[in-house]
């Protein structure tokens, strides 16, 4: 068992995939990357990679953003992904780190006239934010809009933004920041997206506050409607509102779904995981095993021959 790429067309150990140091997205931050589960079930001996081609969906609207052709379309790259998992030969959850970039090992910046490739990783990958309620603090780092670099796609230039805000709040004593866009609303945390629960409703901040669509954002709230009775309402949210509301929690594909318990040092609710939070969370994770039968279409299971 060890990590495995598939790079440059080929199946290989990720030891043995490398790239020049004059590859052009290494220096300028054009690529665009994904996050993708494939979660082991101990009781099936199987894996279920979770919502893969809807990753990669959103990974070819990225590309798209930046002038990034590949010869591949999601159901290449949902194969390709599937291999790779299989030859790691991990009996544990794998995390899939697709890459598509620019390739060319050419100084300048810019998007025309470079040629593009694509790699996709299997891991292991712990948890990302551990595993008690999740300590955060308001960055004074505000979230990039979509009139600068596009956050609807994990554009890797883009997470410079987070990794400040995250090495800020990690040096201050926090677990994980949270952002605000430009105009002061709650955007998401580094690397998530944040609902909160305000007398019985379940909000989130839409799309035009500057936050990456999310497929465990958008999971959450199909199973709050369909299986709880709970519409999820989109709108903006005001920093003192995280410190009134009766829950809140993140979700994302390394985090799932993680409860916040404080924020600004102000406890959210009684600072332990709420039961909406709770329901959701179980909610997600039969999910995410490929245990609810109503959402086939969600999953790819892979059994070792």
């Amino acid at each position: 068992m060890e990590p495995y790429a598939f790079f440059k067309g080929q199946y290989m150990p990720l030891k043995d995939a490398k790239i020049g140091i004059l590859t052009q997205a290494l220096h300028y931050g054009t690529a665009c990357f994904g996050g993708i589960r494939a979660n082991w079930d101990a009781e099936k001996q199987q894996f279920c990679i979770f919502r893969m081609k809807d990753h990669y969906r959103r990974q070819l609207d990225a590309c798209k953003i930046l002038n990034i052709c590949l010869p591949y379309d999601e159901n290449d790259m949902a194969e390709f992904t599937v291999e790779t998992v299989r030859r790691a030969g991990f009996k544990e959850n794998v995390y899939c780190r697709p890459l598509a970039y620019k390739s060319s090992e050419a100084i300048g910046v810019k998007l025309h006239g470079l040629e593009d490739d694509f790699f996709v990783i299997a891991t292991t990958l712990g948890p990302y934010l551990g595993t008690g309620g999740i300590k955060c603090c308001t960055s004074s780092w505000r979230r990039v809009s979509d009139s600068q670099i596009s956050p609807r796609g994990k554009i890797t230039g883009i997470y410079v933004n987070s990794a400040l805000a995250k090495t800020d709040a990690n040096r201050a004593g926090f677990d994980e920041a949270i952002m605000l866009n430009e105009n002061g609303h709650i955007s998401e945390g580094t690397g998530e997206n944040i609902f909160v629960v305000i007398k019985g409703q379940l909000i989130t901040p839409p799309s035009y506050d500057s936050i990456l669509l999310g497929i465990t954002r958008d999971t959450v709230m199909q199973l709050a409607k369909n299986e709880l009775g709970i519409e999820t309402v989109e709108r903006s949210i005001d920093r003192s509102e995280l410190y009134v509301a009766d829950e809140a929690f993140f979700t994302g594909t390394a985090t799932n779904v993680a409860a916040i318990s404080s924020v600004d040092h102000r406890n959210i609710g009684s600072g332990e995981m709420g039961p909406l939070t709770t329901k959701l969370q179980a909610l997600f994770n039969q999910a995410a095993l490929g245990r609810n039968p109503k959402y086939s279409e969600w999953y790819t299971f892979l059994k070792y021959d």
